[in-house]
């Protein structure tokens, strides 16, 4: 009977759904279910539910919850992070506070600002987890669905002999779009994704042996499917290939859709996840005040059906049984991606079976999509240093790094921003406390201000004093 601990199971319609799946998979159906989170009621209807579940169908599993995450670990097989510090209240702050500084952001999860602060808060307590699991589950594999994605993941990189791997259905689901507009069933595409998570790249699309991007392409020219994904169609037109996440997503983590009104009046028009200011912010927002009051499982339906497109109940049965699987993973990038840093988090294909998780090395990606990739790959490195040491100098140095912050803020503007970020998030980030910031105030040079005499080489002095002449020559 495999020993499941989920952690963060407050979160709920995400929980039921992985419980749902596992069960619907024959050899986890007899499963020994942990739901640990901080808080009570939300874990109380969880357990009621899969009870209820359990019941319903005849199964032989068993449930507990628990506030303790050492209890939950302990002999686990497997341990599933669903994690969220702080909760909506710290993610307003991460959406509402670069807005007054002139950052807008559609999701903040796991680039810009709010990619940024999700991250300090998150990492320190999956390390915690992480050396948890090395003294009470030290087999177990960990499969994480904490964002942002990358940034967690390069950190559990650091731990060593961690089995872990970071899952997103951002791949899957744009499977399910692409099938759409090239008239092609999902399952009969054959593909190879690489690059990073959230910002991964379809490198080949064929059906049967033909190449299915010319017709891709074809049809992205269409106002009707262009206007769909418009953020994500352009980088495709520009770059040439068409990237794993939505038009609300790649928006922020590029410079170009986002920095100005008419930037965001041309491409982020789209309601909801298409690019609107908040959005996931507003949905967040209205799930939680559901679920504070409401049990929304009570009313769910016990019947096992057929799994979801999360990757997590396959990667287990593989696990399991040797059923070979075959997922988009997020690994520390040890050569999978040649043209990408070592030890950063790469996202590429794996394969699952008995003996465990076997990466594919993909080598160099196209030289503009690395390049793509290093723009957020050097911020989130600076990230990580960040929420591992406490240094809030490298929180300024990864937010002025950060694309879409750079394309909107001065240094200056920028530090201030985290300042404010870093004070008012305080409560979830120990490892800053009692540290500040540089005091950099501006410099003003007022009218008339004198130049201080600046040494030149010879030669140079010859180019600066001709420059000085044909100014004077030409007033």
């Amino acid at each position: 009977m495999p020993k499941i601990a989920l952690i963060g199971a407050g979160s709920i319609v995400f929980c039921k759904t992985l419980f749902l799946d596992m069960v619907a998979t024959p050899a986890l159906r007899n499963s020994e279910f942990r739901f640990m989170s901080r808080t009570l009621p939300k874990l109380e209807r969880m357990k009621k539910f899969a009870d209820r579940v359990i019941q319903d169908n005849g199964l032989n599993s068993t449930t507990m919850i628990t506030l303790d995450r050492r209890e939950a670990l302990k002999d686990a097989d497997y341990v599933i992070a669903m994690l969220q510090v702080g909760g909506v209240d710290a993610f307003q702050l991460d959406c509402e506070i670069p807005m007054k500084h002139g950052v807008d952001q559609c999701i903040g999860d796991t680039l810009g600002p709010g990619g940024l602060f999700r991250a300090l808060r998150t990492i320190p307590v999956m390390m915690d987890l992480a050396r948890d699991m090395e003294e009470l589950c030290p087999n177990a594999y960990l499969l994480n669905y904490v964002n942002p994605m990358a940034s967690v993941c390069w950190a559990m990189g650091k731990v060593p002999g961690l089995k872990y791997v970071g899952l997103c259905h951002g791949v899957q689901t744009t499977l399910d779009l692409i099938s759409g507009y090239v008239g092609v069933p999902k399952t009969e595409i054959d593909y190879l994704a690489a690059g990073i998570n959230h910002m991964g790249w379809f490198l080949k699309m064929e059906h049967r042996g033909k190449d299915l991007y010319p017709l891709f392409k074809e049809k992205c020219e269409l106002p009707e499917y262009y206007i769909n994904e418009k953020v994500r169609i352009e980088v495709m037109r520009h770059f040439g290939y068409f990237m794993t996440e939505s038009t609300g997503h790649l928006s922020e983590y590029v410079p170009w859709f986002r920095s100005s009104k008419d930037a965001l009046a041309r491409y982020c028009d789209e309601p909801a996840f298409g690019g609107e200011t908040g959005a996931y912010l507003k949905w967040c927002r209205l799930i939680a005040d559901k679920l504070e009051n409401t049990d929304m499982l009570a009313q769910e339906p016990s019947s096992i059906r057929p799994r979801s497109v999360e990757y997590c109940s396959y990667i287990l049965e593989a696990l399991e049984t040797g059923r070979i699987f075959k997922f988009q993973g997020n690994l520390r990038n040890d050569g999978y991606i040649s043209n990408l840093p070592d030890g950063c988090c790469a996202e590429v294909p794996v394969f699952a079976d008995r003996l465990g998780l076997h990466p594919v090395r993909v080598g160099a990606l196209p030289p503009q999509l690395a390049a793509l990739n290093q723009s957020n790959v050097t911020a989130q490195g600076l990230t990580v240093e960040a929420a591992l040491t406490g240094d809030p100098e490298l929180v300024v140095a990864a937010a002025a790094l950060d694309p879409l912050t750079s394309a909107c803020l001065t240094l200056k503007q920028a530090r201030d921003m985290v300042a404010e970020m870093l004070e008012a998030e305080k409560q979830w980030l120990p490892q800053f406390a009692g540290k500040t910031l540089r005091p950099t105030p501006h410099i003003e040079t007022p009218p008339g201000t004198g130049h201080a005499p600046v040494p030149l080489d010879p030669a140079l002095a010859v180019v600066h004093r001709f420059g000085e002449l044909a100014e004077k020559a030409s007033g």
